[in-house]
């Protein structure tokens, strides 16, 4: 690539469309509007997903599922993660610094992969597998609130 096979992108150098300024112009008298019709008119301006008076596709859709408004979020934190930090306590500050963790969320421990090592470990919430595996590894289990 050199400065003589640069060009600008297309429609770059394009003017915009001038509307009702002469019959020459092409698009002159109604200004591209057609003859008419609720478009035509001055101040028109249907709502998004308006389809002409026909069930627009989002009410035509079911509805399925519900949201749950109580629903808790939570950082998850595998087991294996832990084991790779290479540190005997373990709670959501050491997590943060270490990039495990991206926002200050309650933490959650997953049992997913093994650990050999005693661990003193404070989170949030624990699974069932990972406060087994993290006792039977002769560490210990730290509920905050």
């Amino acid at each position: 690539m050199n400065l003589s096979n640069i060009h600008a992108p297309k429609k770059a150098t394009e003017s915009r469309k001038r509307v009702g300024r002469g019959m020459g112009s092409g698009m002159g008298k109604t200004s591209t509007r057609g003859h008419k019709g609720q478009r035509s008119r001055s101040g028109s301006r249907m709502i998004r997903g308006f389809e002409g008076g026909q069930m627009p596709l989002h009410r035509r859709m079911p509805k399925r599922g519900f949201t749950n408004i109580f629903r808790k979020e939570y950082n998850i934190v595998s087991l294996e993660k832990l084991a790779g930090l290479g540190q005997t306590t373990i709670n959501p500050d050491v997590l943060h610094k270490a990039g495990i963790i991206k926002t200050k969320l309650p933490v959650k421990i997953l049992g997913d992969g093994e650990l050999n090592t005693a661990l003193i470990v404070s989170a949030h919430k624990f699974s069932k597998s990972a406060q087994e595996k993290i006792t039977k590894a002769g560490g210990k289990v730290e509920v905050l609130q």
